[in-house]
């Protein structure tokens, strides 16, 4: 295999429609292209993601994004090495697009098709952006995801705790409408929280304090709720207090679970260095200073990558199908879509204490 690989990497598992060029070799990885379509003006009126919407604003967009990649890159479709896709998990109707656009452009050009795995994708963005070796720490935050692992490998994560409820991006989205905020309700609350005061309204931390790294967040959506509805806010001072209580309450819940996280990985893996954030809700400025203090004492180096590449994006995509392409882990055209495609296997999802993954992990070990 050549030293110098250069992958197409096209992301459709939700509502941005992203295609990127990025190139690996001796002198590192370098992202030639770029390009989102986002598709915030079309789901906004209904406070989330519209799944039909959704696959035919990718159906619109692909196409002509691809050209645009190839063009900004300054390559034609034969120079590249591979063309990569987000395979899952995801909205279905999104990953059969976006598949299939690249499986389509894998066949005509005689090259190989790389299925991805989207949290994967969002777990190595930390390699592209820092060069960190495994094995990392990883909380991995988004709109449909809240998980801590292990990520030892390519191809081989270890899951220490996951949401037992909504994931951290969610209960941003909904505490936001509730609000009467903009969508996406992060970017939208930590805007209203700079005004506001943290310390006005009380709030739950769900499962702060417990051992284990799961996570809960459906609590403090009801909370707020309930808030709201004794309590109406009477003007902008009112819903900028109550969203610097939300995003507090969420970064500490987050911060809290990862701490238990971190001491387990101390003991369990000692030549790991760093915390690493993935995910849209790791674009958070309040989450990023907590998390960076959490390492600092622990002796581990934080890594975030820049906001524009923690939310999805085709970067991402194409760098996670280069790792893979290295390994000569390639895909057939027959590879299906998986809407449902976890990091780990042997972790299941957690609805109970019981049912937990973290349960058959001793943390006091």
């Amino acid at each position: 295999m050549r030293d110098t690989l250069t992958v197409l990497g096209i992301e459709t598992s939700c509502d941005e429609t992203a295609v990127a060029v990025v190139t690996d070799g001796p002198a590192g990885p370098v992202i030639r292209a770029n390009l989102v379509q986002s598709q915030l003006a079309e789901h906004e009126p209904y406070g989330g993601v519209v799944p039909e919407i959704a696959a035919r604003a990718h159906l619109d967009h692909v196409d002509g994004l691809v050209t645009g990649a190839l063009a900004q890159a300054g390559i034609a479709i034969g120079d590249i090495d591979a063309v990569a896709a987000s395979a899952g998990p995801g909205l279905i109707g999104g990953l059969i697009v976006g598949t299939m656009a690249a499986k389509g452009i894998a066949w005509a050009a005689k090259k190989p098709f790389i299925a991805v795995n989207h949290l994967e994708a969002h777990a190595l963005t930390a390699r592209l952006t820092d060069g960190v070796a495994f094995p990392y720490l990883l909380l991995l935050v988004s709109g449909g995801h809240s998980q801590l692992l292990v990520c030892v490998d390519v191809g081989h994560h270890v899951q220490l705790g996951t949401t037992r409820d909504d994931a951290a991006g969610e209960a941003f989205d909904k505490t936001a409408k509730l609000l009467g905020l903009s969508y996406p309700g992060g970017p939208a609350i930590e805007l209203a929280a700079r005004s506001g005061n943290g310390d006005r309204f009380t709030l739950p931390r769900p499962l702060k304090g417990r051992v284990g790294c799961d996570f809960s967040f459906s609590g403090l959506k009801t909370a707020v709720r309930q808030l709201i509805e004794d309590s109406p806010p009477g003007g902008a001072g009112d819903v900028a207090d109550l969203a610097a209580a939300v995003e507090r309450a969420i970064c500490d819940s987050l911060v809290d679970r990862t701490a238990n996280a971190v001491r387990w990985f101390a003991r369990h893996y000692p030549t790991g260095t760093s915390l690493v954030a993935a995910g849209g809700v790791a674009a958070n400025g309040r989450l990023r200073a907590l998390l960076t203090a959490l390492a600092a004492d622990a002796g581990l180096a934080f890594v975030a990558p820049p906001p524009d590449l923690c939310t999805d994006n085709g970067a991402m995509i194409a760098w996670a199908g280069l790792e893979r392409l290295r390994r000569g882990l390639v895909d057939g055209l027959d590879a299906p879509v998986r809407p449902r495609w976890p990091l780990d296997p042997a972790a299941s999802p957690a609805a109970s204490p019981a049912a937990s993954p973290a349960a058959s992990i001793d943390f006091a070990r």
